[in-house]
């Protein structure tokens, strides 16, 4: 006998309507509490935004509020996520969206690697973010000095190669930075944004079918390590 409770939805109901009835067993989807799908009403993509900015400001002045004093909020998260916002950001140690934002434990899902590509691990881990908690904003977030922007730059110019597994985070960004002096590392790192965030719906039809429908907003945003300070990327 069912022992799903009458009115709600099964997760295989869930994952038919998300189209992904194939997944239904898949580990990765089953971990998931669906309690944390079904949470209150997510913010609108500018809402989501100006709450980043408020928190990068805090931040920026030093007066955040949410970097510490986690532990009534480690209690709430456990059982399920419900992420506001995306973040594709650098694995730089000095860029971690949670502290630049000032945000909590649970509000943001985050996927960092160098340089902020979206190879195939990202990609899924973002489809999947979508699908189960439909944040409404994704951000790409490069930041100044990026090494693995300027190792690209480096290679292009003086026609060599990156080592091991290195060479795929170069050839990944070299389309965006093609055409730009070594000594243009700022205009590289705003170009790999604005590539990353064209990629992330021409390779996914996943994340082009949720902003096609407007349940998403994709956007680029530029870190400065000197300043703190978080801005738009055209």
């Amino acid at each position: 006998m069912s022992t799903e409770k009458r009115g709600s939805p099964s997760r295989a109901q869930f994952l038919r309507a998300a189209g992904l009835g194939a997944l239904a067993w898949s580990p990765l989807i089953a971990s998931e509490s669906i309690a944390a799908v079904h949470h209150e009403a997510q913010p609108t993509s500018s809402q989501a935004w100006e709450t980043l900015l408020q928190g990068n400001r805090r931040y920026v002045n030093d007066h955040a509020v949410n970097c510490n004093g986690h532990y009534d909020r480690r209690a709430e998260v456990a059982t399920g996520q419900h992420p506001f916002a995306m973040i594709l950001g650098c694995a730089d140690s000095r860029v971690p969206p949670e502290v630049i934002f000032d945000q909590r434990l649970g509000d943001l899902f985050t996927v960092r690697v160098a340089g902020n590509i979206a190879d195939d691990a990202a990609l899924g881990s973002l489809e999947y973010a979508s699908l189960h908690f439909t944040p409404s904003l994704l951000v790409v977030l490069g930041h100044e000095k990026c090494g693995a922007v300027d190792a690209t730059l480096e290679v292009l110019h003086k026609h060599g190669s990156a080592p091991g597994h290195i060479a795929a985070i170069v050839e990944a960004i070299r389309p965006a930075v093609l055409g730009l002096g070594s000594d243009k590392l700022d205009q590289a790192v705003r170009a790999n944004v604005r590539a990353v965030v064209t990629s992330l719906t021409s390779r996914s039809e996943i994340l082009a079918s949720v902003v096609a429908g407007s349940k998403l907003r994709v956007a680029g945003a530029y870190y400065g390590l000197h300043t703190g300070q978080v801005e738009l990327v055209d």
